[in-house]
C-alpha cells in the first residue's frame, strides 16, 4: 500500500481528495496547521470511508516540523495542498502570502531532494494565465504578469518546481484547478470557510442562510454578456479525482517529462450572475444580492480546455453545475442545523 501525504488534507480540496485517495486504497498521512479549517473534519473523512488517516498538526512553514514528517513516515507521494488561496486578501497581505505559500514548498521539496524522493503533485491554478488572450485556455497559453499576488505565488511556485524537478530529477505534476465548488455526496464534507469567505460560492450559501446580509458580485462593466466576470467551476470531487490520475500517472511512470502541467475545470464558464441564477433555480430560493465596483486581482473570463488532461490522464468531469450548486446548498444547511 503507497503512502501519502497530504499537506493541507483537511481543508475543502485536501479533505475531499483525503477521501478519494482512500477509496483507492492509498494510505494518507495528512499535515495541516488547522488555520482554515477545524479537527472535526478527520472524524468526517473516518466517518465516509471507515479509515482514519494519520494526522499531523504541523505548520509547513517551520522546516523542523517539516522533516520530523518525513523522518516518521516512508513517503510514496505527495500531493501539497497547504497555501494561503485568497486572490483579494493576498493584495492586501503579500508578504504572508509569499512566505507561507512558497517557503513551505520549498521545505517539501528539500525534503523529497535530500531522501530522493518523487511523486509530487502541486496545487496549482488557472490564475498563472492571468487574462489569457484566448478562450478557453489550453496549457500552452502564455504565463502572464500575475493580476495577484496568490496567483504570483502559484506562478514562482511552478518555476521552482521545474527548477528542482530538472537539478534534481523529481517527477511532478502541477495541476492548474479552475474554480472548484459543492461537497461530498454524504454532505459530511465541504467548504466551511473560518471567517468571512474569500470565494464566491460560500458567500453565495451563506447570504441565502441568512448568515451575511446581501452577497455582493463585483462589477458588472466587464466586457460579458451581462457584464460579471467568467469562471470554470468544477465539483470538488471531479477535481479530487484528477489527484487521484495524476498520482497514478506519476507512480506508473507515465509522465513524458519530469514536471508536466494540466488544466483542470470543466470546459464551460459561467458568469457571477449565471451562478446566481442557477444557483436560485435549483435550490428555489431568491439570493439578496448587489453590484459593487470591481475587485482588485479579478480578471475578465477564464475557462478551461481540457483536453490533454482527459486524454493524458484519461480523467474528466461527471459532476454538474446545478449538481455542485445543490451539494453547495446542502452542505451550508448541514452546517446551520
Amino acid at each position: 500500500m503507497k503512502k501519502i501525504l497530504v499537506t493541507g488534507g483537511l481543508g475543502f480540496i485536501g479533505s475531499h481528495t483525503v477521501v478519494e485517495l482512500q477509496n483507492e486504497g492509498f494510505e494518507v498521512v495528512i499535515i495541516d496547521n488547522l488555520s482554515n479549517t477545524t479537527i472535526s473534519v478527520l472524524d468526517s473523512i473516518t466517518e465516509i470511508t471507515g479509515i482514519k488517516p494519520t494526522f499531523h498538526k504541523v505548520d509547513v512553514r517551520v522546516k523542523s516540523e517539516v522533516k520530523s514528517v518525513f523522518d516518521a513516515h516512508k513517503i510514496d507521494g505527495i500531493i501539497h495542498f497547504a497555501a494561503y488561496k485568497a486572490v483579494g486578501e493576498s493584495m492586501g497581505k503579500p508578504l504572508e502570502y509569499y512566505e507561507n505559500n512558497l517557503s513551505s514548498l520549498i521545505y517539501i521539496l528539500q525534503e523529497m531532494r535530500d531522501r530522493k524522493l518523487d511523486n509530487f503533485i502541486f496545487s496549482s491554478s488557472c490564475t498563472v494565465y492571468g487574462q489569457a488572450d484566448e478562450l478557453p485556455i489550453t496549457e500552452k497559453a502564455a504565463v502572464k504578469a500575475a493580476e495577484s499576488v496568490y496567483g504570483n505565488t502559484k506562478q514562482i511556485g511552478e518555476e521552482i518546481i521545474k527548477d528542482a524537478s530538472n537539478a534534481h530529477n523529481l517527477q511532478c505534476i502541477a495541476l492548474r484547478y479552475f474554480n472548484p465548488i459543492g461537497a461530498h455526496a454524504s454532505i459530511k464534507i465541504g467548504e466551511l470557510p473560518l471567517g468571512v469567505p474569500q470565494n464566491l460560492i460560500p458567500f453565495v450559501t451563506q447570504t441565502a442562510a441568512g448568515i451575511r446580509k446581501e452577497l455582493s458580485v463585483f462589477g458588472d462593466d466587464y466586457p460579458t454578456e451581462d457584464g460579471t466576470a467568467i469562471r470554470d467551476y468544477i465539483h470538488v470531487v471531479d477535481l479530487a479525482k484528477a489527484h487521484i490520475a495524476a498520482l497514478k500517472r506519476l507512480i506508473d511512470k507515465n509522465n513524458k517529462k519530469a514536471f508536466e502541467c494540466f488544466n483542470i475545470g470543466t470546459g464551460k464558464g459561467s458568469s457571477v450572475l449565471d451562478i446566481i441564477t442557477t444557483f436560485e433555480k435549483v435550490n428555489n430560493l431568491k439570493l439578496n444580492y448587489k453590484i459593487v465596483g470591481r475587485r482588485e486581482g479579478d480578471i475578465v473570463a477564464a475557462f478551461a480546455d481540457t483536453t490533454t488532461a482527459n486524454k493524458e490522464l484519461n480523467w474528466k468531469t461527471e459532476m454538474s453545475l446545478e449538481e455542485s450548486l445543490e451539494s453547495a446548498w446542502k452542505w451550508q444547511q448541514k452546517q446551520s442545523v
